[in-house]
């Protein structure tokens, strides 16, 4: 559901006057459109909500073939080597796209960025390497990438709230991967709040998604 550069995204407009903004990363292999109609049904008419799909590039994990990908994968485990590089042009293309909207009137603080597994990887890592404020964090199913770069490489939002969510019966980011990665929010005094969902694996659930629109709405009041 809704590559080291982005494609077109999905965008589903404010429908009165815009003054939030979400943008949202999709995970390995997917495109914006199904996270652009998941938002479609929980919508706030302030919100323009901002969907973009990665490049197609090689990755290794998948034996070399392309597929929309933020970066490149070699393996599921915990230690395996990361793609730095990528990891950092994905992170910087992100926060160009809050800087845009900042361009077009929204205050970065009237922003939430997020996304799905690889997608949410680079949604926390934009956060942590940024230095303006944003309204909040969603994290689903994902991990902190250049978790051994932290807390030395944090430049703000450790005072932001962030929602991060993991089903206990994930195959691909593994559950324990999700508390790994909490608690080492944690230990940098993030606001964290660590939602599990049991059973559920890699993939979202209604419950989930309720929550999701709970903490935009919070976040992102009407003005």
């Amino acid at each position: 559901m809704c590559g080291n550069t982005m494609s077109s995204p999905v965008v589903i407009p404010a429908a009165s006057k815009h003054s939030a903004t979400v943008i949202f990363l999709h995970g390995l292999g997917d495109t914006g459109h199904g996270w652009a109609a998941a938002f479609a049904s929980i919508k706030s008419p302030h919100i323009k909500y901002v969907c973009p799909t990665a490049d197609a590039i090689p990755v290794s994990l998948n034996a070399g073939f392309r597929m929309p990908s933020w970066f490149d994968i070699e393996s599921l485990s915990f230690d395996s080597k990361q793609d730095e590089a990528g990891i950092k042009a994905s992170t910087e293309k992100l926060q160009q796209m809050v800087a845009d909207e900042e361009s077009a009137g929204i205050a970065s603080n009237r922003i939430i960025i997020g996304g799905f597994s690889q997608g949410g990887a680079v949604a926390l890592h934009s956060a942590l390497t940024l230095a303006k404020p944003l309204a909040g964090v969603i994290g689903l199913s994902t991990w902190l990438p250049l978790h051994d770069q932290f807390p030395g490489a944090i430049k703000g939002n450790t005072n932001t709230p962030i929602l991060q969510c993991h089903g206990t019966a994930d195959p691909m980011v593994q559950f324990q991967f999700g508390e790994m990665t909490y608690q080492n929010l944690k230990a940098m005094n993030c606001r964290v709040e660590f939602k599990q969902y049991k059973g559920m694996s890699h993939s979202s659930c209604d419950e989930e998604m309720k929550d999701v629109q709970e903490f935009i709405d919070k976040h992102l009041p009407a003005v």
